[in-house]
């Protein structure tokens, strides 16, 4: 019973964290006049500010000796807050200048895109399903290409920026709550010299625009770290396949968000484009999930086999002792033997 509701709290939880990446759009047009740059400045002070205050709560502070006395993994952690700052000043811009649908779209190749980072960087071997999957979101680039008149580089350096992140997360290998407090540490300095900047050139929005709009850009550091801390929570309850399909909410809530409250055109070239990146997914997804049933069925067999053969080892033991005691009895009842004759004697 506490599995099942492990299980369902991981689900919801998970839903929380892509649900709020989904609906996200419409949270920064509500900074504006603000700039993107100083909305993702914001972000970044405030969510060190935040993340920091949860750490505090929770009194987790050993990581920090270990990376501090790691060189290599302080120099990923500054290219992952690097990488991450492009990706979040990004879409930040895409989606205040009216890109909404364009950035769900570097998040429906990001799969395509760390997987052909995993051949290219880690020399993985892909599954033939996984060679036409890759194959397809190709074709949907050109084809977005063609229809966009200039290749979707708002979506492709969105998808590449975040799969380059995730490997060099995976490399690092810390938490996600202290991952993000190390990286924006990082980004701290830079950014509040940014808005001190902005402020002594007169151009700063922070408190010039009312109560509201500053308890807005102070939000961003919840905004920021609330959806990965209900991430977190949910990927030590629900199997890593679950989690690879509820990734699909967030740009799926974007796309939406951007054609339906936005407004954003949608000619018949990209719903093609679009139509070949959710083929691509379909098909990767398939894959997943058929290896994930197998690997479940191979793992059960060789349990199952184990068992087995113990049973088969226990068995003869359990009769060499049980004919052991009968013998001994037997032998205990006889008279004593009478010696052999040596040879010569």
């Amino acid at each position: 019973m506490k599995t099942d509701d492990e299980g369902r709290a991981g689900l919801l939880y998970g839903i929380g964290a892509y649900g709020m990446w989904g609906l996200v759009p419409l949270f920064w047009p509500l900074l504006k006049p603000a700039g993107a740059i100083e909305i993702l400045a914001h972000r970044m002070v405030w969510s060190l500010v935040f993340v920091g205050l949860a750490l505090l709560a929770l009194r987790r502070w050993g990581w920090v000796r270990e990376l501090a006395s790691s060189p290599r993994k302080l120099g990923m952690i500054t290219l992952a807050a690097t990488v991450i700052t492009v990706n979040w000043g990004l879409y930040i811009w895409s989606v205040n200048t009216g890109h909404v649908v364009e950035a769900s779209l570097g998040y429906f190749i990001n799969p395509l895109v760390t997987i052909a980072l995993g051949v290219l960087v880690l020399k993985e071997r892909l599954r033939p399903a996984q060679w036409a999957a890759v194959g397809v979101g190709f074709s949907a680039v050109l084809v977005l290409a063609i229809g966009y008149g200039r290749p979707p580089w708002i979506s492709l350096t969105l998808a590449f920026s975040f799969a380059v992140y995730g490997l060099v997360k995976k490399k690092v290998n810390i938490g996600g709550l202290e991952s993000l407090a190390a990286e924006t540490a990082v980004q701290f300095l830079p950014a509040l010299g940014y808005l001190i900047w902005l402020g002594t050139q007169g151009d700063l929005a922070f408190g010039a625009h009312g109560g509201g709009h500053t308890a807005l850009l102070v939000a961003t550091g919840v905004v920021t770290a609330l959806p990965l801390i209900c991430f977190g929570a949910a990927a030590i309850r629900v199997p890593l396949s679950t989690l690879g399909l509820l990734q699909y909410l967030a740009p799926t809530f974007q796309f939406l968000l951007g054609v339906v409250y936005f407004h954003e055109a949608m000619p018949a070239e990209r719903w093609a484009g679009f139509s070949l990146v959710w083929l691509a997914l379909t098909i990767l997804t398939w894959d997943a999930l058929r290896t994930a049933r197998r690997s479940r069925v191979a793992v059960e067999a060789a349990k199952a086999a184990a068992a087995a053969e113990a049973i088969e080892v226990d068995a003869p033991a359990e009769a060499s002792e049980a004919g052991g005691s009968e013998a001994d009895a037997i032998e205990a009842d006889a008279p004593a033997p009478v010696p052999p004759a040596r040879a010569g004697s």
